[in-house]
């Protein structure tokens, strides 16, 4: 798995690893608070997604100012918010949206919708 120091860092909180998208999707509590995704068919997106909404990316973008919206899904601004592997503050970055984790700040995590059941 990519940037297993990720779950080190939060290793207090119990965290669960799910795939999702041929990433791994990083739950605490019922909330996805990241993905961790680290592709070499296609690296556009390589890095570490914050799980957000928009009205929290300009003081996101204050503490890390590397962070844009993933392009995967067709561009645009989107909820998700990526920490590129590439950039050079990349592990400080990640160590420190771990550390809002930690401290549940409210900008990071989503309770996923819940899935229609098939008939």
């Amino acid at each position: 798995m990519a940037f297993d120091f990720v779950l080190e860092q939060l290793l207090t909180l119990q965290p669960v690893v799910k795939p999702m998208f041929g990433c791994h999707a990083v739950y605490v509590g019922e909330k996805i608070v990241l993905i961790l995704r680290k592709k070499t068919s296609d690296d556009t997106d390589n890095g570490v997604w914050i799980a957000t909404t928009s009205e929290h990316h300009d003081s996101l973008k204050k503490l890390f100012p590397n962070m844009r919206s993933i392009l995967v899904f067709g561009g645009g601004e989107t909820g998700w918010q990526l920490l590129p592997e590439d950039a050079v503050d990349f592990e400080e970055s990640v160590n420190e949206v771990c550390k809002l984790i930690m401290r549940h700040d409210k900008r990071v995590g989503k309770i996923p919708k819940k899935k229609k059941k098939k008939k």
